[in-house]
């Protein structure tokens, strides 16, 4: 029965108020209990369609409490955090992302209030305050963490649908040539010559070759075992990790022609007994980046290298040079990659086994050096 109060139908029910606006009410699908719409509509027929609307977000399950999306993003934000299952470097990063590029923004906001328009202008601000990798990575979270919020029945959609946002193009980094990383080594102090050797001729990262102890050479086969990757937590910590994936923990061949830099390397600088750390720092303590960093710097600038050459680039070269006849698969093991994406960049660079591919690098090596093939 139809009245100026409202009217009674099979789901819900419009009415007007004393102001002249119009209410929805309907039954809460979770609780029975009767409840209002959060807005009120000029027109019956707008508030009709609110409520048919409503009705059909029920029928097919796409219905959100409204009430459930006024939590925070802050709130929500960390408690997703804490709920991941990330390594501690991870969740470092992941909080330091969160508390720095997001809370300042989002973090009083309620879930439901955030919009794709407010996601671009935050989007467009910090391009003009940080580097673009920053704000990728902070947008991945963001998005992330509204998809879990989805999953909660909070919100009904993700305002994170920026198109290529989540993404960047990644500069070509620069290689060196095999004189110029001897040029480098050379110039390094004496107790990371070899650092730069390894990194450039097996491809292992600064935390592999970081973590490698005295048990992991084998100067009979030519080989490294790497079974740990060093990491450092902002506060200064420094732990070992296990590789990201089983791919990770592996053999790597080293050209045969740096056994004597490898084994000179062990009886002057290396740590004492089978656990020893093969690398160390100047106070014979843990390798840290920032112990090491100013070295690399100099004896770049020694070398005269002119271009800004990062550590982790010898890695890149050293990949470039292995993948020149190595088939995708000796590639990926030797790098310690699980899936082929990285390994196939490398080999397009340049378009079987381990042994040989130390083989051949180590073939480079004499050249440089001016030692004929036998």
């Amino acid at each position: 029965m139809a009245n100026n109060q409202g009217k009674r139908r099979r789901f819900g029910s419009v009415r007007q108020l004393k102001s002249g606006r119009w209410q929805v009410r309907y039954r809460d699908p979770n609780t029975g209990q009767l409840r209002s719409a959060e807005k009120t509509y000029a027109t019956k027929t707008d508030a009709e369609v609110a409520l048919a609307q409503i009705e059909a977000d029920i029928t097919r399950g796409q219905w959100a409490d409204p009430d459930a999306g006024k939590v925070h993003f802050g709130e929500y934000a960390m408690a997703w955090l804490r709920d991941r299952k990330l390594e501690e470097r991870t969740r470092e990063r992941h909080e330091s992302v969160i508390r720095l590029h997001l809370l300042p923004t989002f973090g009083k906001r309620p879930l439901s209030s955030i919009t794709t328009a407010q996601v671009r202008a935050w989007r467009t601000e910090w391009l003009t305050r940080t580097g673009e990798p920053t704000v990728v990575k902070a947008y991945q979270i963001m998005r992330a963490v509204l998809n879990t919020a989805i999953d909660d029945e909070l919100i009904r959609r993700n305002p994170c649908r920026i198109k290529g946002a989540d993404r960047y193009d990644v500069p070509e980094r620069p290689t060196l040539s095999v004189a110029e990383v001897f040029a480098v080594a050379d110039a390094m102090t004496p107790r990371y010559r070899l650092l730069v050797l390894l990194a450039a001729f097996t491809g292992l990262r600064f935390g592999e070759l970081a973590s490698l102890r005295r048990r992991d050479i084998d100067t009979e086969n030519g080989a490294l075992m790497v079974r740990r990757s060093q990491a450092e937590m902002q506060t200064g910590a420094l732990f070992d990790k296990a590789p990201k994936s089983a791919a990770g923990v592996r053999p790597v061949a080293f050209p045969t022609e740096l056994l004597a830099d490898v084994t000179g390397h062990l009886e002057s600088f290396a740590g004492p007994g089978r656990d020893g750390h093969v690398f160390v720092g100047p106070q014979g303590g843990r390798l840290r980046r920032s112990n090491f960093r100013d070295d690399w710097i100099n004896a770049r600038t020694k070398a005269g290298i002119t271009a800004d050459v990062h550590f982790h680039d010898l890695r890149h070269t050293g990949n470039t040079l292995a993948a020149s006849g190595a088939s995708l698969r000796e590639l990926m093991t030797r790098m310690g990659h699980s899936t082929p994406r990285a390994a196939l960049i490398y080999q397009h660079m340049v378009n079987g086994r381990d042994r040989e591919i130390a083989d051949r690098l180590g073939s480079m090596i004499r050249k440089e050096r001016g030692e004929a093939d036998s």
